[in-house]
């Protein structure tokens, strides 16, 4: 990341852009840094401005005690700032539902598009992520890093072999790194319900997306995102699952961005 500004609290913001034209912000998930969407910034660069940034506590951004959302928030209006005062966003996963957030809060948002943003749709998943919420707590204040990292890839559905594989693996190390950012994505999630209300709220067009490769429940958690929005629309990418090819996904999301 080539670029920092300061958020609204002093802390400090890793980013980079690339292409001309209207601005895009994407916004990472849970136990990823700017680098994990970069991927898609080159596609969509042939036709917008495409910024992508460390969230706070991860990757090369700073981070400021005590954690809240809303800080999250102020950190998208700075980079809009910084990129011209009005931009389009799209977030993946849990940053789906930061993105959503920031449009119910008023940012000069122009677009916004998810992918896979994994709002629980039964009464056993909210049971599971209140009890995730509950463990990764303990960990994260006990300092247990490690721990915690299993927790969140057990959520996500990973086989205990996978897991043990990937603590041997070398990425380990920094995956226990990012680990207490764990709790940022936990509280942008809220209990994990489909925030009716708040979504109820956005005046922007938003574009929810999943793929048909991923779990039934991710589909499901983006037709409700479609249909909470008073302007919604709801696109299934065939062959995807929740690690979508950005040559699939970008001619998507620059035919909703430009239209």
């Amino acid at each position: 990341m080539d670029k920092k500004i300061l958020s609204r609290d002093g802390t400090s913001l890793a980013y980079e852009s690339a292409g001309r034209g209207a601005a895009v912000v994407l916004v990472s998930g849970a136990m990823s840094t700017g680098a994990t969407v970069a991927p898609l910034a080159a596609p969509l660069s042939e036709r917008f401005r495409v910024v992508v940034y460390d969230r706070r506590g991860r990757g090369a951004s700073g981070d400021t005690a005590p954690y809240a959302v809303e800080r999250e928030v102020e950190d998208l209006a700075a980079l809009v700032e910084a990129v011209g005062g009005e931009a389009s966003l799209y977030g993946v996963s849990s940053g789906g539902a930061l993105a959503l957030r920031a449009a119910a809060s008023g940012l000069p948002v122009r677009h916004v598009a998810v992918y896979e943003t994994p709002y629980a749709t039964s009464e056993e998943d909210l049971r599971e992520r209140a009890e995730y919420t509950e463990r990764l707590t303990a960990a994260l204040a006990e300092g247990r890093r490690g721990d915690a990292v299993e927790l969140f890839l057990r959520l996500t559905g990973l086989d205990e072999a996978v897991i043990e594989s990937a603590r041997q693996s070398p990425m380990w190390a920094g995956m226990e790194t990012i680990a207490p950012s764990l709790a940022y994505d936990d509280a942008v999630m809220g209990d994990g319900s489909v925030p009716e209300e708040l979504l109820a709220s956005i005046r922007v067009p938003v574009l929810a997306v999943a793929g048909d490769g991923s779990p039934a429940w991710m589909r499901q958690a983006a037709r409700a995102i479609a249909d909470a929005v008073p302007r919604g629309a709801y696109r299934v990418l065939e062959g995807q699952t929740h690690m979508a090819d950005p040559d699939v996904l970008a001619p998507v999301l620059a035919g909703f961005f430009a239209g």
